[in-house]
C-alpha cells in the first residue's frame, strides 16, 4: 500500500477543499523558490564581480573563494528544495530520502565555510553530531529503500 500524505479523493468535501488548499499554498511556494533561485543566482554574479573587478583585478583570496563556495552551495541547496517542493507535487509523499540528502548538503556547506576562529569547540562537536545523525539516518532510508525493491 502506497501512503500519500494529502489524498484527493477523500470522502469528507471539507478535508478535500483543504486539501486542495494545501496543494495551492505547496504550487506557490515552488514559485517563490524558483525567484529566490534566480535573486541568489544574480547575487552570486554580482558579488563575483564586484570581488573580480576591485584591486587586486581578477584575483580572489582564500576568504572571497570560501565565500564563493558558500554562496554558490546556497543555490545547489535552493535547487534541492524545489526539488522536494516538485516531487511533493508530482506524488503527495515527502521525499525523505531527498530531504535528508538536502540536510546533509545544507551542512557540508556550513562546514565549508566556517570561520574556526569564531565558532566553539561545543558548537564544532554539534555540527558533528548533527553530520553524523544525518549520514546514519540517510544511509538507513538508503538500505531500507533497497529491500524494498
Amino acid at each position: 500500500m502506497k501512503y500519500e500524505e494529502i489524498h484527493e479523493d477523500h470522502a469528507d468535501p471539507l478535508i478535500n477543499q483543504l486539501h486542495r488548499a494545501i496543494k495551492a499554498a505547496v504550487r506557490f511556494l515552488a514559485i517563490l523558490m524558483v525567484l529566490v533561485i534566480f535573486w541568489t543566482i544574480a547575487d552570486v554574479v554580482y558579488v563575483l564581480y564586484e570581488k573580480l573587478s576591485s584591486p587586486p583585478f581578477l584575483l580572489l583570496d582564500m576568504e572571497d573563494i570560501l565565500e564563493t563556495f558558500g554562496a554558490f552551495l546556497a543555490v545547489l541547496i535552493a535547487i534541492e528544495i524545489f526539488t522536494n517542493i516538485r516531487l511533493y507535487l508530482g506524488t503527495n509523499v515527502i521525499p525523505v530520502q531527498l530531504v535528508l540528502a538536502t540536510a546533509l548538503m545544507a551542512v557540508a556547506r556550513k562546514v565549508i565555510v566556517l570561520d574556526l576562529g569564531v565558532v566553539s569547540s561545543e558548537q564544532i562537536i554539534g555540527i558533528a553530531l548533527v553530520t553524523i545523525a544525518l549520514g546514519i539516518s540517510y544511509w538507513l532510508v538508503q538500505e531500507k529503500t533497497k529491500q524494498l525493491r
